[in-house]
Formats: C-alpha cells, sequence, structure tokens
C-alpha cells in the first residue's frame, strides 16, 4: 500500500537477478562513477576547470565501454529478443540520430562520430541495464556502489594528497576543496548530492536510519566541496521529491500542488522583471558567478548566429582553437573551457535549435508526461526519481550536464528516466505486459 511509504520505496524480494547483467551493470556503474583515472586529475587544471584533451579518444576507455555494451546486449536479448531495443524512447532515438547527423556540417567530424558514439553507448547500456535487471534491483546495485565511493572519498582525504585541490590550481578559490577521486570538486559535488537523495528516499533499515546516516555523510562531504550549485540543488530535489509524495495521491491533491508551482513560478517572473537591471549587473560581473557570465554571453551571441544546426556535438570542449566559441570571446581562455557551465545553452551551440527541441523532449517533456500520471500504487518509488530527476535539470542551469557522454549527472538522469520508463510501462512493452 501507498500509506506503508514515507520518503522511500521498499525494494520487492522477489527481482530476478542474473549474475551477467549485475556484473555488467556494476562494472558501467564504475566506470562513470570511478573512471580509470582516479585520484589523477588532469595537469593542466584551468580556472574553469580543465579535463584532458585526450579523455573522450583514451583507447582503453573505448574498449571498456564497448565490452560492457555487448555485454549488455546480449544479456538484454536473452531476456527480451529484439524486443529488447524498443528499450530506448523514440524521442531519444532521434536525438541521438541527430547528434551523430550533426558530423555533416561539424568543422571536424571525426571529433563529433568519436563523441556522439560514445553518447550512444551510454545511453544504450544504461536503458538497456535498468530494464534487464528491474528498475529496483538497478537502484539498489547504485545506490550501495555510491555508498562506497563515498566511503573511499572520505579515507582519501588523510591519506592522498590528490584528494583536494592543490596550490597549484589556477583558481585560488579551488585550493583545499575537497574532490576525493574526481577531478574536480564540483563532480564530486553532484556525486555526494545524488547519494543524498539516493538513500533519503529509500528505506535501508532500521526505519531508514541507515539510510539518514548514509545522506547525512554525503552532505558532509558535499559540504566540504564548497560546491554551492549541487548543495542548492539538493535542497530544492529534496523538497520536489517530498510534495510529489504529498500531492500525487490523488488529482485533487495534485491539481493543489500544480496551482502552487504555476503561482510560485509567477511570482518568480515577476520578481526577475523587477529586479532586471540588478540582475543584468550581476551577469555582467566577470567575478560573479564564477566567470560563468563571460561564458553565458558567449555562447548567446553565438546561438544568435547559428541558430538552427550549430556547431556539432561534442566540439564545445576541449577542443581549444576548434571550439565554436573561439571567435566570441576576447583572449585564448577559452581553449580551457571543460564546459559552458549551462546545459540548455550548450546543447544549443553545439546540436542548435533543432536539436534543443528534441533534448527538451527526450530528456525533459516525456519524463515530465510520466511523473504526471496518477500511478502512485503502482509506482511507490516515483518521488525518489523526481528529486533525481529535479535535481539534474536544475544543475543545468549552472553546469552542463546534458549529452555529456558518461558525466556523471547526464547519466543519473538517464538512470532516472530509465527507472521512469520501466516502471510505468506505458512507453513500450518488452514482454507483452
Amino acid at each position: 500500500m501507498a500509506s506503508d511509504y514515507a520518503l522511500s520505496y521498499t525494494p520487492p524480494g522477489t527481482i530476478e537477478r542474473s549474475w551477467l547483467p549485475s556484473l555488467t551493470f556494476i562494472g558501467l556503474l564504475l566506470m562513470i562513477f570511478v573512471g580509470l583515472d582516479a585520484f589523477s586529475p588532469p595537469p593542466d587544471v584551468a580556472q574553469f576547470g580543465g579535463v584532458k584533451e585526450a579523455s573522450h579518444g583514451d583507447v582503453l576507455r573505448q574498449i571498456a565501454y564497448l565490452s560492457l555494451a555487448g555485454l549488455t546486449v546480449l544479456a538484454a536479448i536473452q531476456r527480451f529478443g529484439m524486443g529488447a531495443l524498443r528499450a530506448l524512447p523514440f524521442s531519444m532515438a532521434l536525438l541521438l540520430a541527430w547528434c551523430v547527423a550533426s558530423a555533416l556540417w561539424a568543422p571536424e567530424s571525426g571529433i563529433v562520430l568519436r563523441r556522439a558514439g560514445l553518447e550512444v553507448v551510454v545511453v544504450l547500456s544504461l536503458l538497456l541495464s535498468v530494464e534487464t535487471l528491474g528498475a529496483e534491483r538497478a537502484f539498489t546495485l547504485w545506490r550501495w556502489l555510491l555508498a562506497f565511493v563515498l566511503l573511499v572519498n572520505f579515507l582519501s582525504i588523510p591519506l592522498i594528497a590528490a584528494a583536494r585541490h592543490g596550490a597549484g590550481e589556477i583558481d585560488p578559490a579551488l585550493v583545499g576543496n575537497w574532490r576525493g577521486l574526481y577531478g574536480h570538486k564540483n563532480v564530486a559535488g553532484a556525486v555526494c548530492a545524488i547519494t543524498a537523495l539516493l538513500f533519503l528516499f529509500t528505506r535501508n533499515g532500521w526505519k531508514n536510519w541507515i539510510g539518514i546516516v548514509i545522506a547525512i555523510a554525503a552532505c558532509v562531504f558535499l559540504a566540504m566541496t564548497h560546491s554551492k550549485s549541487s548543495a542548492g540543488f539538493l535542497v530544492i530535489g529534496a523538497f520536489a521529491g517530498l510534495l510529489y509524495r504529498i500531492g500525487w495521491r490523488d488529482g485533487l491533491s495534485r491539481a493543489i500542488l500544480a496551482a502552487f508551482v504555476a503561482l510560485f513560478a509567477v511570482a518568480m517572473v515577476a520578481f526577475v522583471l523587477i529586479d532586471a537591471q540588478a540582475i543584468a549587473h550581476a551577469l555582467e560581473d566577470p567575478a560573479e558567478f564564477t566567470g560563468r557570465s563571460e561564458i553565458w554571453a558567449a555562447e548567446l551571441r553565438y546561438i544568435a548566429d547559428h541558430p538552427l544546426l550549430g556547431a556539432g556535438f561534442g566540439t564545445f570542449t576541449d577542443t581549444r582553437g576548434q571550439s565554436p566559441l573561439h571567435n566570441y570571446v576576447s583572449g585564448s581562455w577559452v581553449d580551457a573551457v571543460s564546459h559552458g557551465h549551462n546545459g540548455y545553452l550548450q546543447v544549443f551551440v553545439t546540436i542548435g535549435g533543432i536539436g534543443f527541441f528534441l533534448a527538451m523532449l527526450a530528456v525533459v517533456a516525456a519524463p515530465i508526461r510520466r511523473f504526471w500520471a496518477l500511478d502512485w500504487e503502482e509506482t511507490a518509488f516515483k518521488p525518489l526519481l523526481f528529486a533525481l530527476f529535479v535535481f539534474a535539470v536544475l544543475h543545468n542551469f549552472m553546469e552542463s550536464d546534458f549529452l555529456e557522454g558518461d558525466g556523471v549527472t547526464w547519466s543519473s538522469l538517464l538512470l532516472t528516466i530509465a527507472a521512469l520508463n520501466s516502471t510505468t510501462g506505458k512507453a513500450y512493452s518488452l514482454t507483452g505486459r
């Protein structure tokens, strides 16, 4: 019964288990949330955070993902036959096809094909893994792997110097911030926020005291990363999940909550209009938002000149002189930018207005349509999914997560979408149920 659930769901005890999909999924999660270069931050970290230019083309990394993808497809076909391919929603398939097609007009088609290929592999692997294992089983494995990552991060602080941002950082504000096994404190902060949500909304024993303790530990590490975006959006995501749990019991409660959210949105728009001058002044100040405003301004100028097709998937960052923003900024700092600090703008820059529409349809509109449905009895852990969804969607206003290959927040959003589709059973039916 739905009354048995507070913030949490209780994973059923009759989940079908198989060694191959479970081990393959764990391997995939390790690649995404740990990687092959843990505790080895890039040597060229710039003001806005840098990653190795060659990281997207690393041969070992490609082999690992392709191998895991092959095992994932094999496990899915063993269970569902060729019907397993329907685990990929049509809107997501269109988006991926457009990303690959952008190689036709991109200046460097090789970069587009390599990075779009990784995107296709990651998306398919995650969607098929969740459908094969079942949403509850997949989230159980994901949750405890992140708990292990959190433990490793804490142990690394007194033992490994690279677990903190060192004195060699070009941005002095980063020095001393915790990052654990990740290359940047913002990535570590996002992982901690996701870990906290997974454990707050899931019972793990002693009436979820275990989950609460782990969530608090994740919040402590998050605080030490000084990742303000993740901390703020964690609070909003948790509050949104709680409201969803309260409001999605019946049509009247849903309507009242929807009206409240609409009024709040109108109030926020009014606030922006009233204080537009002060907000514009803050955005124009390069010292505000850790330099994001200058990147946003360059992105908007590029979008105005290239509204439909964009520069090509994956060409925004780590391409040095080939970056589409190269002629839209003063100086050469754009050569070291690792992302655009806004997922919405970056999608628009890389795959244009058409790609932006497809992306919003696949990763925002389609999930919202499923969240709107009143099916509480069938999907008692939808509040958790909604909390994760809200966190990821809002996080993209300050960081670039959408379509970021094996990025941790993007992968978490994919897992959320996969679990939502698998749970509702309305997007497709793999077993004829």
